[in-house]
């Protein structure tokens, strides 16, 4: 007890007992905001009180005094909670519900108190703290160093609590785990103390910093084979993931902690196979806008566009699916066959009536589960079940095998539908606590209690109209409230005629408040029939919610299979709206897709997309992209990278045809940005970017590289994009576009025969510039660098000034390109390329193209890269670590006097 030290020497408490049960209750969660009940609200004091204040905007009184300060305090109404506990949780915080336990009639000191549940951003089942359009995950992510420590191997388990589904990986490296995270996006992450402050992870809301010992694997697997009643775990397919299995323990131990309740819900856990997936990592996803725009908002999105599922369940799995594509043909294949029965004679239109009316059945039988189901949720299930029925009967008339299966997995169940339908009033309240649930003539008892109840307003009007009539008092009245039960009131100028039965109960102003034994004996009938109604009403509820868990895990198999079939009906729907076309899928290599559109650019153009071909096979792995800015490189490039990720989830694609191999990764490097918090520049992130794809990318991978090297010198930068494409193209064998505005690049179709140039047109009207938007076989004539300023808004003196800048510069290069052919002598030659902003200010070499001196007939073509210059063979006889530095200065002046 936290006591002071009185002036007589006596020590005394300096808190209230109340208090004191406070404080001890936030010693025990300091790392959560204590929702304290009190009556009608919850209480926040102390540091907890003005985080509250800041971050719902709620008023900071104080009360009484601690060491002679006022105590900060503030207070939400506890039936207001969810909105409030929706704000906190959406900033990451974490909040622990304490509840009145004890009888405050009984109590002699504090009403007893204790935490019930804690709510944290990736625990919650909440339906009004929930988004119902996306995953809330757990995360957990366990790391070891490599045996060469050279990178990190990842052990990562993530749960969804309200849908009950359990899964775990395990990725090399942190390239493959930035993946899985922006695959994830958790609400919250389990890591441990000494990983907490890595940049990857410390500044997400929602961290949480968890001791070592947490993650031991012989305590995990204790704890996953009680909860899955096993002996170990190999019948789940993940005894051979260690991390993985040690991420999984600490995690689940969390939850356990959180809900303070079983989880009969999480039945199993999951292997993740990330090789029967196609491998995107957290640029591509960013990259390709599947659920979230470069703004950060969904607008716009490949989601958005294809997203019109019945479910909110449905919506979810849809976005689960976009974000992780096959590489099983079978599985693929089944889905397309599904898809097309569906489109076949418009049946998703029926279906997709059905499916509407379903609920959230995910999530309501996970607050089932939880016991924490509200009288909505069950009339929701109810509603939800009654629609069954009608899906088997259009299932049977379909005969394609995932659709065959799903029929089969989709049960019935009609005891249950019966109950509900007698159990639950047509529109229950949205809490069980006030009653009025449970209908009328499902419970006799309930029946009785509540007649007793509900005929007291009767009693009391016949009543009054007796004691008028029997004491001629004419202000008489009967009444009740809360406090101080039932009365009969009568005025002050008559109260002295009261009769002398009356006993007199309450003196108010302008009245006196009287009871009679018949009228007590009445109010402890009605009022103890009133409480017992409420008592048997609450007892019949949580009856109705186990008999629900009897059938839960059918349920879930079926709320599972009916969100699966809400995606393939969605597809179907989709497929026959946007006009889109069955993908032909192999196992060997090759991409070949005629009359292609991007998915989201043609819903939002004024006028109608102009569709392009690609066509990759073993022969042709590399086309360079050229052309100018907005003629459509970028669109180009993702919508075809859009249609293979389209077609390894089995849906149609936006193409006249298309012939796809499957990928196993897909990769992008496009668009520019820094990170500063990071400390990196938009040159080192591109950078970073690239390597990674030059290190991961397979012969059996897309990839998409869109104007490497912009970010330095002219020299470093068209040199680091000839490379690229060279490694790519020769080491590699991606299936690659590769867009840029270095020119010189397009050269490389000259030495390796599987790349190829092609080109977005464009022509040129009056000084202006017209984007044809088709691509093209060969590479750009120039890149309309600045007509595209002009589109810009650059002032016309700027476009002049670059003009005579340009022909100056170009007449400068023929000049010195005709006497390096007069001299038959090596010459500076400066090409501008006309590019605009983007334009290519390159010194390059006019090398002989023979030894008898005879002139390259392309002279405006670089030849930097050719190797018969006496320059760079010197150079490459050179060996930097055997000279001084001296010697190695010496040597840069030789190689200069050479070119």
């Amino acid at each position: 007890m936290t006591k002071s030290t009185s002036k007589s020497g006596a020590a005394k408490p300096t808190h209230t007992p109340m208090m004191q049960q406070y404080l001890k209750i936030k010693a025990e969660h300091p790392n959560e905001l204590v929702f304290y009940r009190m009556g009608d609200f919850y209480e926040l004091f102390y540091d907890d009180a003005k985080k509250a204040a800041r971050l719902l905007d709620v008023t900071l009184t104080a009360r009484g005094k601690s060491g002679g300060d006022p105590i900060p305090m503030a207070g939400i109404p506890f039936h207001a909670a969810d909105n409030y506990l929706a704000k906190i949780v959406r900033a990451g915080e974490s909040v622990a519900i304490c509840e009145q336990i004890g009888d405050p009639a009984t109590s002699k000191g504090p009403v007893e108190r204790k935490v019930v549940r804690i709510v944290t951003p990736g625990t919650i089942s909440d339906e009004a703290l929930l988004d119902g359009s996306q995953d809330n995950l757990l995360v957990a992510i366990h790391a070891e160093p490599s045996e060469d420590r050279s990178e990190f191997h990842y052990g990562i388990a993530a749960l969804d609590i309200g849908a009950g589904r359990f899964w775990v990986l395990q990725v090399d490296g942190d390239d493959a785990l930035q993946g899985e995270i922006q695959r994830l996006n958790p609400a919250e992450l389990l890591v441990a103390e000494e990983l907490a402050d890595n940049p990857m992870w410390s500044q997400r809301p929602g961290l949480r910093r968890r001791a070592p010992w947490e993650f031991e694997l012989e305590t995990a697997e204790r704890l996953l084979n009680q909860q899955f009643e096993t002996k170990d775990l190999s019948g789940f397919g993940c005894s051979h993931l260690p991390l993985a299995i040690a991420a999984a323990g600490c995690l689940f131990a969390y939850a356990q902690e959180t809900q303070r309740t079983a989880l009969p819900h999480i039945r199993s856990i999951r292997a993740e196979d990330r090789d029967q997936a196609v491998a995107m990592d957290a640029s591509t996803r960013k990259n390709l806008e599947l659920d979230c725009n470069l703004n950060g908002e969904q607008d716009n999105t490949l989601y958005e566009v294809f997203n019109q599922t019945g479910t909110a369940m449905g919506g979810r799995l849809l976005r689960r699916w976009l974000h992780r594509p096959l590489r099983d043909l079978e599985t693929l294949q089944q889905r397309q066959e599904a898809i097309a029965q569906l489109q076949d004679g418009y049946r998703y239109e029926l279906l997709q009536q059905q499916l509407k009316n379903i609920g959230d059945l995910e999530r309501i039988l996970g607050r089932v589960a939880l016991r924490s189901a509200r009288p909505r949720d069950l009339s929701r299930l109810l509603s939800s079940l009654a629609c069954y029925p009608q899906i088997q009967q259009q299932l049977s008339e379909l005969n394609a095998p995932r659709l065959k299966s799903l029929a089969t997995q989709i049960s019935e169940f009609p005891e249950l539908l019966d109950l509900l339908n007698k159990a639950i009033v047509e529109n229950p309240p949205v809490v069980i606590r006030d009653g009025g649930v449970i209908a009328e003539g499902y419970d006799a008892e309930l029946d009785e209690l509540r007649n007793i109840s509900n005929n007291a307003g009767q009693f009391l009007i016949d009543l009054e109209t007796q004691e008028r009539e029997r004491t001629g008092i004419a202000t008489l009245k009967v009444g009740y409230n809360r406090v101080h039960g039932y009365f009969i009131e009568i005025s002050k100028a008559q109260a002295e005629s009261a009769p002398a039965e009356y006993i007199r109960r309450q003196t108010l102003k302008n009245a006196e408040r009287f009871i009679t034994p018949e009228l007590k004996e009445f109010e402890d009938k009605a009022l103890s029939a009133k409480s017992r109604a409420l008592s048997r009403e609450k007892a019949l509820y949580e009856e109705l919610v186990e008999i629900i868990n009897q059938d839960l895990l059918t349920l879930q198999d079926s709320a599972a299979a009916v969100a699966e079939l809400d995606v393939l009906n969605n597809l179907a729907e989709r497929a026959d709206q946007l006009s889109l076309v069955r993908p032909t899928l192999k196992e060997e290599s090759g991409i070949e897709i005629e009359q292609g559109r991007h998915p989201v650019v043609e819903q939002v153009l004024d006028g109608p997309f102009v569709p392009n071909d690609v066509n990759f096979h073993n022969e042709r792995r590399m086309l360079i992209v050229t052309g100018p800015n907005m003629g459509g490189k970028s669109t180009y490039m993702r919508q075809t990278a859009l249609i293979v990720l389209l077609a390894q989830i089995g849906s149609f694609v936006p193409a006249q045809s298309a012939n796809i191999g499957l990928v196993d990764k897909i990769f992008t490097r496009i668009g520019s940005s820094d990170d500063l918090a990071g400390g990196r520049s938009t040159f080192m992130v591109e950078m970073t970017e690239t390597a990674n794809i030059l290190h991961n990318a397979t012969e059996h991978s897309l990839v998409l590289m869109d104007e490497i090297g912009r970010g330095t010198s002219t020299f470093d930068g068209l040199s680091l994009a000839w490379a690229c494409a060279q490694h790519l193209a020769s080491m590699v064998r991606a299936f690659t576009l590769f867009a840029t505005h270095y020119f010189e690049v397009t050269q490389l179709p000259e030495t390796l025969n599987s790349v190829a140039n092609v080109h977005l047109s464009a022509t040129e009207h009056n000084d202006n510039i017209i984007f044809l938007h088709n691509i093209e076989e060969g590479p750009a004539s120039q890149s309309y660098g600045i007509q595209v300023a002009k589109l810009a808004g650059i002032p016309a003196a700027v476009l002049n000034e670059a003009k005579a800048q340009l022909a100056a510069l170009e007449a400068d290069s023929n000049h010195q390109l005709q006497t390096a052919v007069a001299d038959n002598a090596p010459t500076d030659v400066k090409v501008e390329e006309n590019s605009g902003i983007d334009s290519v200010n390159l010194v390059t070499e006019a090398i002989p193209a023979e030894t008898n001196n005879a002139v390259d007939p392309n002279p405006l073509q670089s030849d930097m890269f050719a190797s018969s210059h006496a320059a760079v063979d010197a150079l490459s006889n050179l060996n930097p670590d055997d000279l001084s530095p001296r010697q190695a200065l010496e040597a840069l002046y030789r190689l200069k006097s050479m070119v």
